[in-house]
């Protein structure tokens, strides 16, 4: 098993912040995603070097996933999900990343201003070039485009998608609604971040209490935790805080559990925002665990 913190430490030395995420299967973790649309549009000079993965462990035991379509410059082509924005981005990323392939690689949002074909074709000869080993689609994908971006695949014999990472916790659940079945059918595995909905079911906001300090709703720019703090959702975290206290253990634990019970679950992109947080015992909430529910708090889970 790599050692996460040497591979975390590097990446922070050389951008000067945390990592996207680091996610969490079952037993392990083992992957970590970058990008460059949360970084000021511009592409972070990851460079994974060799030397850091040979110190931490094999190239082969670490999984790494970034996407395309972020904003890389200020040029026309420097976006979207064009041919030419994917080759240069891909190019780009192992310069950066200082690595020869990707073991995953998405597409950001969906790209309204190029055909469906090009992108789904480009994708496909990353895989056969060997840059790239599987990708996939997030955000802005919902079940339609799933479907259609299959028949193209079908059409021209393409590599397939393999990967969705669509948002999913016990705040927001619709992709219980079409996309988990259109997953299921295609055989589509799925990756959901968020699973803590932006911090809201750590349980650490509590209702007439003030914020904590140095925590998400105190400075992320576009408010979103705030906009999940209202008395209605932080009564229902009680609930939830006391279906944890009874099946003996705590709320995230709880929340990424029942996220991975689901068969069509691949794995939960953890986003932890500090170096601590993947020393919580989360990895271990996995179905069939000593420390996994036998039962799921359906009474108390809300959603779209």
């Amino acid at each position: 098993m790599p050692d996460l913190e040497a591979l975390r430490s590097r990446y922070v030395a050389l951008t000067g912040s945390e990592p996207e995420g680091l996610w969490f299967g079952p037993g392990r973790v083992n992957l970590i995603g970058e990008h460059t649309d949360y970084n000021d549009g511009f592409v972070l000079p990851f460079a994974l070097d060799r030397k850091a993965v040979v110190a931490a462990g094999r190239r082969d035991e670490v999984v790494i996933a970034t996407k395309s379509n972020g904003i890389t410059g200020h040029g026309v082509n420097d976006r979207g999900l064009s041919r030419k924005h994917i080759f240069e981005s891909i190019d780009q990323t192992l310069k950066n990343m200082q690595t020869d392939y990707l073991d995953m690689y998405f597409c950001h949002r969906f790209d309204e201003t190029t055909d469906l074909t090009e992108t789904l074709r480009a994708m496909s000869d990353l895989v056969a070039q060997g840059k790239v080993l599987y990708y996939g689609v997030s955000e802005e994908w919902g079940s339609a485009r799933l479907e259609e971006a299959q028949r193209i695949i079908d059409r021209y014999n393409l590599y397939p998608i393999t990967v969705v990472q669509p948002q999913y916790n016990l705040n927001d659940r619709y992709i219980e609604h079409e996309i988990m079945g259109t997953c299921r059918k295609l055989g589509i595995g799925i990756t959901t971040f968020s699973p803590l909905a932006q911090g809201l079911l750590t349980g650490k906001y509590r209702k007439g209490q003030p914020l904590p300090a140095g925590s998400r709703a105190t400075w992320q720019s576009d408010h979103q935790i705030n906009d999940l703090l209202t008395d209605e959702n932080l009564d229902k975290v009680e609930q939830l805080r006391k279906v944890a206290d009874e099946l003996g253990t705590n709320l995230p634990v709880l929340s990424m559990a029942w996220i991975l019970q689901h068969p069509e679950i691949s794995c939960v992109i953890a986003g932890a925002s500090k170096p601590s947080r993947p020393s919580s015992p989360t990895p271990s909430a996995s179905p069939g665990s000593s420390r996994a529910p036998t039962r799921w708090p359906g009474r108390c889970s809300w959603g779209r």
